[in-house]
């Protein structure tokens, strides 16, 4: 047995890069399919928008303006109170509500708002329904 022959010969090299290089192939497929298979491609894309709301507050009423960020649907946001004082929901409607499409200047009142009751701007999203607090602010005691 020649041991110079044995240490030059390389022809086993090109099959173990080749299962090597087929392998990785087969999991980055795998993991892409998998991905949208599973519905995770789709969440990543809908994430909450971003916008900016101010809240005036007067006397058991608060006025939402939209005062910047991305241009919403109404059908798509809530106006919701937690009536800290009774740690429950209150009875928060809307005298003047959010007219299509809300974009900056946009403006909606509500009635039924309590001294020291966090009101939440609420954004659902229209592809699962999920629901995310974009805006949130507390009436003066």
């Amino acid at each position: 047995m020649n041991f110079n022959q044995l240490l030059t010969d390389d022809r086993a090299v090109s099959p173990v890069i080749g299962v090597i290089l087929m392998v990785a192939i087969t999991v980055i497929l795998a993991a892409v399919i998998g991905t949208f298979v599973l519905g995770l491609g789709d969440q990543v894309s809908e994430s909450a928008p971003q916008a900016s709301f101010s809240f005036d507050f007067d006397s058991g009423n608060v006025t939402l303006t939209h005062e910047g960020g991305e241009t919403l649907e109404s059908g798509n946001i809530n106006v919701s109170g937690d009536d800290t004082a009774t740690g429950g929901p209150n009875g928060v409607s809307a005298t003047t509500p959010f007219s299509d499409p809300i974009d900056a200047g946009s403006t909606a009142e509500y009635s039924g708002v309590d001294g020291g009751e966090t009101i939440r701007v609420i954004w659902t999203n229209p592809a699962g329904g999920s629901t995310n607090t974009i805006a949130r602010a507390t009436a003066p005691q």
